[in-house]
């Protein structure tokens, strides 16, 4: 008869952490089997130690490389393949002889383990059973206190040595995530929560549940002091200010409005990235709410743009009944967007009791002039031409006022399926105080796949070319627009000529 082979999950570190069932089979063993780098020293081992027995036999199995370079012929792959088939080998012969066999393994042994190597050549052949642990996910958790992932949230766990972009990606459309395998690749891993925007929500976990254990925010780690054993943990976003595993059984509700920026998620703020991670409902014109990832626990609510007051008291109400809600706006929600219908609503008294908050974005303003250089660089001022909320008289009057005030213009909402002679409507009055050649950005899209920025002058602005997609700068009399073969640059310099000097 041959012998049985076990893997056998030894927990994260605290020999504690053992199962009974793990212990057990460690005691009995003929031949317990475990892994190490070149060092000798076994980490498997060390947990394991208070479990073993005096007359057992130890297979020692060492590792030819771990991250060095090989002159193999079929490179890394290659020799770690050699290796574990020699492993298996050895463990064979111990087998047909009739001796019982466990391998032991930090964490659970088919979890990022060393033992599924020997069970895909060895658990075909011989009797085999594996003995789950507890991963190093769940000990990090445990000892930093904070809930993996709650409800209806997703927990992504992922190999630090993916490429940045790549891990920075599964990180962005995840609830709670686990980065593992770091060591060397700690600088990569945290580029990558940096790329996503989720680093400020991102812990660091160094050999948990041993004397030795470490933690602090992942902003915080030295790449250079971080071993193997570690890794970085997203926790759930529900609740994740709180330093303990407990969770509040009643919820107070609030409602948050955000700026997505005016494009892509490398466009938003930590900031708004964590409010949303942690949102019940999001809330907000359909194409903006479709920006976001899906999430199994949370709720989108998507809506024409013209329902800007029913929207916020939709939030509100929602809040009101102990829902984290987020209404969501491009650019800044703050700039002809959702924080003033969310405000003014939130103002009546039935309201009086949900906490409101406004964190800021790119607006779209900012990201067209950075295209150019800065023709924002002095004083400036922000006109919507839309008149669905204010009549024309009223902006006339407006853009009138910064025009003799010289002021650069930003111009949101220039034109629409149903406005279509606001901008010329607007070059021509602006040329009562302005020069033809007055330079004028055209943004369209800007961030997006479809981005376009031009550079005109008023007195050749075609309004044609102008629709709700585009933002509009036009500089002051101070403004310049310099033509260039890496590009052109726009600016507006800071000085101000002052008209009292001679000359």
């Amino acid at each position: 008869m041959t012998g049985q082979l076990w893997g056998v999950g030894l927990g994260p570190g605290d020999p504690e952490l053992v199962t009974v069932k793990a212990a057990r089979l460690i005691g009995a063993a003929d031949v317990i089997a475990f892994h190490s780098a070149r060092h000798g020293r076994s980490i498997a081992r060390s947990v394991a130690a208070p479990y073993l027995r005096d007359g057992q036999i130890e297979e020692h199995l060492v590792y030819p490389l771990t991250t060095e370079t090989t002159d193999h012929p079929g490179g890394y792959q290659g020799a770690m393949d050699e290796f574990y088939t020699e492993c298996a080998a050895r463990l064979a012969a111990h087998l047909d002889a009739g001796r019982d066999v466990v391998v032991l393994a930090e964490g659970d042994p088919l979890f990022y383990g060393s033992y599924m190597h020997m069970h895909k050549r060895l658990a075909d052949q011989y009797p085999c059973e594996v003995v789950p642990g507890v991963t190093s996910v769940s000990g990090a958790a445990a000892v930093l206190g904070r809930p993996l992932c709650e409800r209806d949230e997703i927990l992504t766990v992922l190999p630090g040595t993916l490429p940045p972009d790549v891990l920075a990606e599964r990180l962005r459309n995840t609830d709670a995530a686990a980065v593992m395998k770091l060591g060397r690749t700690f600088s990569n891993v945290r580029e990558a929560f940096e790329l996503a925007g989720r680093a400020d929500e991102a812990w660091y976990v160094e050999r948990a549940t041993t004397a030795e254990q470490r933690i602090a925010p992942l902003s915080e780690v030295d790449p250079d002091a971080v071993p193997y054993f570690s890794l970085a943990l997203l926790p759930s976003p529900i609740n994740n200010t709180f330093s303990t595993p407990a969770v509040r059984t009643a919820r107070e509700g609030s409602v948050t409005v955000v700026g997505l920026g005016p494009a892509g998620p490398e466009w938003m703020t930590p900031e708004v990235r964590a409010a949303i991670a942690g949102a019940d409902d999001l809330i907000g014109y359909g194409p903006y709410v479709d920006r976001l990832p899906d999430r199994a626990r949370q709720r989108k609510h998507g809506s024409d743009n013209r329902v800007e007051s029913e929207r916020a008291a939709f939030a509100l109400d929602l809040a009101r009944k102990g829902s984290a809600v987020v209404v969501v706006s491009s650019g800044d929600p703050g700039v002809f967007a959702m924080a003033s219908a969310v405000t003014e609503v939130a103002s009546e008294p039935e309201y009086a009791d949900i906490a409101v908050q406004v964190l800021p974005g790119m607006t779209a303003a900012q990201a067209v002039a950075s295209r150019v250089g800065a023709p924002l660089g002095h004083d400036f001022c922000v006109l919507s031409l839309s008149d669905r909320l204010k009549p024309w008289d009223v902006i006339a009057q407006r853009l009138t006022a910064a025009a003799a005030a010289d002021l650069a213009i930003a111009i949101y909402n220039p034109a629409s399926k149903s406005r279509t002679w606001q901008v010329a409507a607007t070059r021509d009055l602006l040329l009562e105080h302005r020069s033809a050649d007055t330079p004028v950005v055209v943004g369209r899209e800007v961030g997006g796949a479809r981005e376009s920025v031009t550079v005109t002058t008023l007195g050749e602005l075609d309004p044609a070319t102008v629709d709700m997609r585009c933002l509009l700068l036009i500089g002051s009399s101070q403004t310049r627009s310099v033509s260039r073969p890496a590009g052109p640059l726009v600016f507006t310099p800071r000085r101000y000529p002052d008209k009292t000097e001679p000359g």
